[in-house]
């Protein structure tokens, strides 16, 4: 019999709030369209203001949290946190997803693991876009270091907002229904899409739909883009209603 019921894995920074909502939300409303059923499972590297120092601290903490959930048996492993990968230098993703499994490996697991980083650039490719938009949260420096990140990985970065939001519990607090406004100041013009929020920290999810209708463009955002990752590594169907172009199931 194939397998219908999931368990999904989250490496979440301590302060984080929003990922244990949006892919939860993501993964309920695939479920009223297919078969697949999700429990969901955490472990929590600390950290409070989105700064370069703790997210290099917050990140060593990370193989401690792989090895917590391999213990639960998780079918996948998601890193929560893109700017902790991005901050640590361009193509870091890889490093991270690949010493994170060998360690669910090394107590008898092996669980395919997913960064948020990581999966962001994918969904941009996933969708063939050569050129984006993106929103962060983030202060300017962080953000230059996540913009550099994404065109290290060949994408080009043709407009970028700094929020400047530097405590990470008010980056959960943002409310997305500001995004569509944000966006119409931004100059998308030659965008091929929008990365609506380039932090999974940042609520995104209510306005995704409304900016893809409003800018006639595909909307990727971290949350949306990890979903779609956890998706493809289970071999399921990458299709969630009301979550963008990119979980239509077009890709």
């Amino acid at each position: 019999m194939t397998q219908q019921n999931y368990r999904i894995g989250q490496i979440v920074p301590s302060s984080n709030t929003t990922m244990e909502t949006e892919i939860p939300a993501m993964l309920r409303a695939r479920e009223s369209i297919l078969p697949e059923r999700f429990t969901y499972h955490s472990s929590r590297m600390r950290m409070r203001k989105v700064t370069k120092e703790e997210l290099a601290d917050m990140d060593a903490q990370s193989d401690r949290c792989a090895v917590e959930l391999a213990d639960a048996r998780v079918d996948v492993l998601g890193y929560a946190c893109l700017v902790a990968i991005m901050a640590m230098g361009p193509g870091y993703h890889r490093e991270s997803e690949k010493r994170l499994r060998e360690r669910t490996q090394e107590v008898g697991a092996d669980i395919p693991m997913v960064t948020s980083a990581g999966a962001l650039v994918e969904g941009i490719k996933a969708i063939g876009a050569k050129k984006v938009a993106v929103v962060t949260p983030y202060m300017k420096p962080l953000t230059e270091l996540v913009v550099d990140y994404i065109r290290k990985e060949g994408i080009e970065v043709v407009d970028y907002v700094a929020l400047e939001i530097p405590d990470n519990l008010d980056v959960a607090r943002h409310d997305p229904a500001n995004l569509p406004g944000i966006v119409a100041r931004m100059n998308i013009e030659d965008a091929d899409a929008v990365v609506l929020s380039a932090c999974v920290q940042m609520p995104s999810l209510p306005a995704v739909s409304q900016v893809e209708a409003e800018t006639g463009k595909p909307v990727v955002t971290a949350a949306v883009a990890t979903t779609y990752h956890m998706l493809k590594e289970l071999g399921l169907q990458r299709k969630v209603p009301g979550a963008g172009a990119l979980l239509s199931g077009a890709y």
